[in-house]
């Protein structure tokens, strides 16, 4: 099934060290999801620190 995007208006840039990118890029690839995905998981996350 192919993956549909969801609606986004909003770029966000960021450096990373190396380091940090291929530890990024091996976890993406180890669970079969993207960067993008990867990230916004772990924003929403920070939800729970946010409400307290």
């Amino acid at each position: 099934m192919p993956r549909t995007k969801p609606p986004s208006n909003k770029v966000l840039t960021i450096r990373l060290p190396e380091a940090d990118l291929r530890t990024l890029e091996t976890y993406c690839l180890a669970k079969g999801k993207t960067k993008t995905e990867v990230i916004i998981e772990y924003i929403r996350r920070l939800k729970r620190y946010c409400s307290e």
